[in-house]
């Protein structure tokens, strides 16, 4: 099951109490206070396992509570620590406070641990508060409660390039045939009902990881079709490529798809139409090099001054020229992402 948003109460260990307790041994009349401190709570963390595509598990688990620290014990014994939760997600989930939306941690990387609730502090026994005038105490302290919190889990898939466009086409075929991901595919809309992930090997040393978006439709971002859902996962991807039928079967104007989408996107996230976007009419095979639909997509590309190609996802036509452009722009963004980078390292300094 593919769940990519879920909302979680985190609830720490509460620290256990102090202890009342005097020194009670033979021949020694007056042994003194020896209550020991409680343990503290222990702490939920969360941590980005590689391994996981999913936010399922709070699904099915949206409590999640960390073991409470014992209570201390007489001869100055403090409590055992409450046990760590250690609670995983995937890589690319973005956490947020449920009460007032505010991004509290970014997992960007494996391996990547945030603190998201602390355990309470263990109480103190009556041994710490005996003074020289108070050489009897019999106060001690309850345990602290642990931190409750209720948190957002979004999972945004990180991608080198996206594929947008309308339902059935042909992003799943493609995927399929430049990458090992096997997407269902079929002959009607809305095949694709979770994000596909595929890794394009184009050498020994180079490789880039595409998304395949379900298919979006007028209104997406205001809920319809299925919508924001999963239009958050083009938030991370450093190219979008609008696949376009231009096959006389859709029953679409190739042109408008194309302003509707980006109509979207622009709802979305104006943000994203900032970065590099290339157009590729699909489905060649059924119109040949020449036909209206290709022909007024190729002077949008011109006017809108962005590369394109036109392609064949079922035969393989195109899909190596496609490949290769996708290299030559992912290069060409990492190495303007490194000069920002360098640019801002300076003005630090």
């Amino acid at each position: 099951m593919f769940v990519d948003q879920v909302k979680v109460t985190l609830i720490a260990g509460k620290g256990g109490d102090g202890c009342v307790s005097f020194r009670r041994e033979y021949r020694v009349p007056k042994g003194g206070p020896d209550g020991g401190r409680g343990g503290d709570g222990g702490n939920i963390y969360l941590i980005s396992d590689p391994n996981l595509n999913t936010l399922a598990y709070f699904r099915f688990h949206p409590i999640n509570k960390a073991k409470k620290g014992a209570n201390g014990q007489g001869s100055n014994k403090q409590g055992k620590r409450g046990k760590d939760l250690y609670l995983k997600v995937p890589v690319g989930t973005v956490v947020k406070d449920a009460i007032s939306g505010v991004l509290l941690y970014d997992f960007l990387k494996p391996g990547d641990v945030f603190l998201a609730a602390r355990g309470g502090r263990g109480g103190r026994g009556n041994a710490s508060f005996a003074t020289s005038t108070h050489q009897t105490p019999r106060e001690f302290e309850k345990g602290k409660p642990g931190e409750e919190k209720e948190l957002i889990l979004e999972l945004k898939l990180i991608a080198d390039v996206g594929l947008v466009g309308f339902p059935n086409v042909g992003k799943s075929t493609l995927i399929s045939r430049i990458s090992a991901a096997k997407p269902l595919i079929a002959d009607y809309p809305f095949t694709t009902l979770v994000p596909n992930l595929g890794v394009v090997d184009v050498d020994e040393e180079r490789s880039f990881v595409v998304a395949d978006i379900p298919g979006l439709i007028e209104g997406a971002h205001q809920g319809h079709g299925l919508g924001i859902q999963f239009l958050r996962h083009i938030e991370r991807t450093k190219i979008l490529v609008h696949l376009i039928d231009v096959s006389p079967y859709s029953g679409r104007d190739p042109v408008d798809d194309y302003r509707v989408i980006q109509n979207e996107l622009k709802a979305f996230k104006p943000e994203l139409l900032e970065r590099p976007q290339l157009i590729v009419a699909n489905k060649i095979d059924l119109v040949g090099e020449n036909s209206d639909n290709l022909d007024a997509l190729r002077k949008l590309a011109r006017k809108e001054r962005k590369p394109f190609l036109a392609i064949s996802a079922l035969t393989g036509k195109g899909l190596k020229e496609l490949v290769n452009l996708l290299v030559e722009q992912l290069t060409r963004e990492k190495l303007r992402e490194k000069e920002i980078m360098a640019e801002n390292q300076n003005k630090k300094d």
